[in-house]
């Protein structure tokens, strides 16, 4: 990836600029008890259930902690990798090549990662850049689409700890990145890549990509929440960079929560229906996801692969997040570069960005 950049010219010291990649969170442990505070930390997020605190609080307490942590718990354990939760090691993996892209390219920044909910956590960390020296940080959101629910309250979190600091360090923020180019690319050669190596769908035969998003309520559309739009956005620019059309892609919403109405269509009966149509192998991609992790490997690897196959359909095939992908890594790595423009990384100018 080549690309140039207008940089500083005055030198810096070292480690002044740090970059702090966002995650959503994991529990600590497959353990109901590790859930259940992982939840309790989430579900109470009022950007994340926007209902009245008081009469939540009493349902969530009583009624769906007790009985969500422990199957959680369950379905925890069952994709929980040898070095601990997919969504942290993957993360974790996304950190240190993120280290290696940009320190091999004469960025002498911090790069850390941090959770919404669990650990390590926005605050925890900031405290820590700034005892490292960081004297500007970027937010990097590991969310592509913009979401209340995801990315304002992970800047939310980011403020209300700068609130405690006298010397606050300066902040950027990156909102979204549905459409940038390098994202489009990433994703398409993801897809690529499995298709290289598993065989790619019979689309003249009626074989379906599916593109599963995270859902959330309809509701915050309504109130103006632009995160339905970008899904769109990404798909249509995926679909074109894939040379498909809506003929041979679907695109859906997954791991719906409670009784209202959510963005629709649901992953889960979509992939029914393609079973009970007669559509013989479906491939779905969570391209929302920058990280695999409880929702993409177990609901959709697990429990969705069992809705279209009981259905009817013959093969069903999960392709992997982006993790730490050298495309991803790549288009990462231009997405932060653009937004340190202008702040002292000691660099030279123009910068070519190499792998």
């Amino acid at each position: 990836m080549r690309f140039d950049l207008e940089l500083p010219s005055q030198p810096a010291t070292s480690h002044r600029v740090a970059v702090l990649l966002i995650n959503l969170g994991t529990p600590d442990a497959p353990t109901p008890s590790a859930v259940r505070r992982y939840l309790a930390q989430f579900l109470s997020d009022p950007r994340v259930v926007e209902i009245p605190a008081l009469a939540w609080q009493a349902i969530l307490r009583l009624l769906i902690l007790p009985l969500r942590g422990r199957a959680s718990a369950k379905k925890y354990a069952a994709v929980w990798m040898p070095e601990g939760s997919p969504l942290r090691v993957h993360t974790e993996k996304q950190a240190e090549a993120m280290r290696q892209l940009l320190h091999a390219n004469d960025y002498h920044v911090i790069v850390e990662y941090a959770m919404r909910y669990g650990t390590p956590g926005i605050p925890a960390m900031l405290k820590q850049l700034k005892l490292a020296g960081a004297e500007r940080v970027l937010l990097m959101p590991m969310y592509p689409q913009y979401s209340s629910s995801t990315t304002a309250t992970a800047f939310d979190d980011a403020f209300a700890a700068l609130r405690r600091m006298r010397n606050q360090p300066e902040i950027r923020t990156v909102r979204q990145y549905a459409d940038h180019p390098a994202y489009i690319h990433a994703l398409a050669e993801q897809v690529r890549q499995y298709w290289a190596a598993h065989g790619r769908p019979d689309f003249a035969a009626g074989d379906k990509l599916v593109l599963s998003f995270h859902g959330v309520p309809k509701r915050t559309m309504d109130l103006g929440d632009p995160y339905h739009e970008q899904c769109r956005q990404t798909a249509a620019l995926l679909m074109t960079e894939l040379g498909l059309t809506l003929l041979e892609c679907r695109v859906t919403f997954q791991s719906r929560f409670g009784r209202a109405e959510w963005l629709q269509p649901y992953t889960a009966p979509t992939l029914k229906e393609l079973g009970a149509a007669g559509v013989r192998r479906a491939d779905v991609f969570c391209p929302g996801f920058t990280a695999d992790c409880l929702e993409t490997i177990e609901e959709i690897g697990l429990e969705v692969r069992d809705e279209f196959l009981h259905a009817g359909g013959k093969e069903f095939h999960r392709i992997a997040c982006l993790n730490s992908s050298p495309a991803w890594i790549d288009a990462l790595g231009e997405i932060v570069a653009q937004n340190l423009q202008g702040w002292p990384v000691r660099a030279a100018s123009p910068l070519n960005m190499v792998a």
